[in-house]
């Protein structure tokens, strides 16, 4: 049987992945990328997965911290970028960081080296009709011709070419002797909002934090997108002491159950994703540095003790509403041809963004050898992304999103909460053997592309998961200090552009 070639658009990390998946699952694949016919404003170097911010992969801790789960999946599942991350380690504690130059030669050479890949430089502006199978993963710097075809398949109010993000708290960071369920006016569901008062000593005080707090700058390709429906929250503190008190921390139609009155302001947390595990800061967009949204968020009465499973920002980035416009195996409703990955789906960061490159590459493998390959368990790191990205995300205010474990569906009120991350990791160990066993599709493991099922070179489970040192997702209370992944004070709070 003939297999038509499977065309990935972007040479990222995510799109690196998904080729390497499909050809060592025995599929043909063009990876077509245009760095090497012309550049972009981020990128330096012709090499694919080139890491254009941070060098880190962040924590490598498999048993406390969801970024290292994801990591061990991915060397299970025959990782490229994995092993070539790996390959380039460089020391960083209980991070794994890497020689970027080395890493990406690494990943090129290996692409190049694989007979099944066809690698084109070249810019796609739109994937002909007659490719019956394509992956788009052209990350954040999508060139203008190709957004405008996605947007004409996705409606224009679907591509977005600004992240404004607000910070997002796990739930149970949150104190609720302080905080209170309410909508304002009480209309809707009462547990729509949790309330967070402020007296007038309190937000004078964290206007005083907002203005004097460390920012930083857009990076020169990104222009200044201010405009009002995503105004940074310290911007409107500039325009005016008020300003945020008559807009995002307008305290009427509230009322604060402990006094009976209305606050002089009101910070709302409304949830972020299906399980309810997650909470998002409502109009906090920020561009505040990591370590000073971590001090100057938790002064804030209710979230003096907040773990933050993301924080905030505003960048330059385009990506698309997934939960409407994709089906839980990544392709566009309007058009099952196409699949996206990558950070264009709403992940956020290197490691997740070859995650879902991973999942795209398999399932578009599958589909183009006749094969029904189920989607990973949702109790899985890389299962748990997905679901968020294809449903469990709220749609109407989906944003760019971390793997953390706050997307993880929880386990059973009676787990110690020191046990929870070890007891999450447990699961999830288990149910991604469960789901590789029941699986047909070749392992991208082995050594090279052949006629028998490289499932016989499946590797080992328990040696992806090896004993990790002990790691938190959120800086400790005091004193400040960023949250995993690690970042330093004078870089961006969201890397825009690291797919």
């Amino acid at each position: 049987m003939t297999v038509e070639p499977i065309h990935v658009i972007g040479g990222g990390l995510a799109g690196s992945e998904a080729a390497w998946q499909c050809a060592r699952a025995g599929v043909p694949v063009v990876l077509h990328e245009m760095r090497g016919v012309e550049g972009t404003a981020a990128h330096h170097t012709d090499h694919l997965a080139e890491l254009v911010c941070s060098n880190s992969f962040r924590s490598d801790d498999a048993e406390h911290n969801a970024v290292g789960l994801i990591h061990a999946e991915m060397r299970a599942l025959g990782s490229l970028i994995l092993r070539h991350a790996d390959a380039a380690r460089v020391p960083a504690g209980s991070a794994l960081a890497v020689d970027r130059d080395a890493f990406a030669a690494g990943v090129t050479a290996a692409i190049l080296a694989e007979p099944l890949i066809e690698v084109r430089r070249e810019r796609i502006d739109a994937p002909p009709p007659e490719w019956a199978s394509v992956i788009v993963a052209t990350g954040p710097l999508t060139a203008g011709p190709l957004a405008g075809w996605i947007a004409d398949r996705t409606g224009e109010d679907a591509l977005a070419f600004f992240d404004a993000i607000a910070p997002i708290v796990h739930f149970d960071s949150i104190d609720r002797d302080v905080a209170w369920f309410q909508s304002r006016w009480d209309k809707g569901d009462s547990r729509d909002y949790l309330n967070c008062p402020l007296d007038r000593a309190q937000y004078e005080a964290f206007v005083d934090a907002l203005l004097a707090g460390g920012k930083t700058e857009f990076k020169q390709w990104e222009g200044t997108p201010y405009f009002d429906g995503c105004m940074p929250i310290e911007v409107m503190a500039e325009r005016g002491r008020d300003t945020p008190r008559f807009g995002p921390m307008k305290p009427v139609g509230l009322t604060d159950p402990r006094t009976g009155r209305r606050a002089w302001a009101v910070v709302q947390l409304r949830q972020d994703n299906a399980l309810g595990t997650l909470w998002n800061i409502v109009g906090f967009q920020t561009k505040l540095k990591h370590a000073e949204q971590i001090r100057v968020f938790r002064t804030i009465p209710g979230l003096e003790r907040a773990e933050f499973a993301r924080l905030g920002g505003l960048h330059c980035n385009t990506f698309i509403k997934s939960p409407v416009l994709l089906d839980d195996r990544l392709r566009l409703k309007a058009e099952p041809r196409v699949r996206f990955a990558g950070q264009i789906t709403g992940c956020e960061g290197y490691v997740e963004s070859a995650a879902v490159g991973l999942i795209a590459g398999r399932l578009a493998a599958a589909a183009a050898r006749g094969e029904t390959l189920a989607t990973p368990p949702p109790t899985t790191a890389i299962g748990a992304l997905l679901a968020h990205i294809t449903g469990g995300g709220a749609a109407d205010t989906f944003q760019p999103m971390n793997v953390n474990f706050g997307l993880f569906p929880p386990l059973d009120a009676s787990v110690a909460k020191a046990e929870r991350k070890p007891a999450l990791a447990a699961r999830a160990r288990a149910d991604l053997a469960g789901w590789m066993a029941a699986s047909t599709l070749p392992l991208a493991g082995g050594a090279g592309v052949g006629a028998a099922d490289r499932r016989r070179d499946k590797p080992a489970i328990t040696a992806a998961f090896p004993p990790q040192r002990e790691g938190r997702l959120t800086a400790p209370p005091a004193p400040p200090s960023p949250p995993e992944p690690p970042s330093p004070a004078d870089t961006p709070p969201s890397s825009a552009v690291c797919a």
